[in-house]
């Protein structure tokens, strides 16, 4: 594999976790491999490997563009990687109010369905968080 693979491989493992990412390369077929590689050569290796900024704060940034796209799947894997760099259930929530004032409603809504969902997967504690 490539040194892009590589690296990709090494930050996609840390942000969204082994057991996320050996799912997704176990579950690959023959027809769904080279986007698998793609994914890791390109966003992982590529981009979340610059150094502009830090891994904390593309979580943010994916965290409002995915939900502004609607990707719910793809939400609920980065408020995971999104805890593991970081990023607080209150940062999580600002970033879904923000959603909500710039894409609408609907996107808010769903989104903070995802991400309570995952959050409380995680065995976070949804009640205990400031309702600031």
């Amino acid at each position: 594999m490539s040194d892009a693979y590589e690296k990709g491989l090494k930050i996609r493992r840390e942000v969204m976790t082994d057991e996320f990412v050996d799912k997704a390369l176990n579950n690959a077929t023959a027809f769904t491999m080279p986007l698998q590689k793609l994914v890791t050569e390109n966003c992982w290796g590529d981009i979340w490997g610059r150094e502009g900024l830090s891994k904390r704060d593309r979580s943010l940034i994916n965290l409002g563009m995915i939900s502004v796209l609607n990707r719910q799947q793809e939400l609920a894997g980065h408020v995971r990687g999104a805890i593991n760099n970081g990023v607080t259930v209150e940062e999580i929530r600002e970033v879904l109010l923000q959603v909500m004032a710039y894409a609408g409603a609907p996107a808010a809504i769903d989104s903070f369905r995802t991400a309570s969902a995952m959050l409380k997967e995680m065995g976070i504690d949804l009640d205990a968080v400031s309702a600031e």
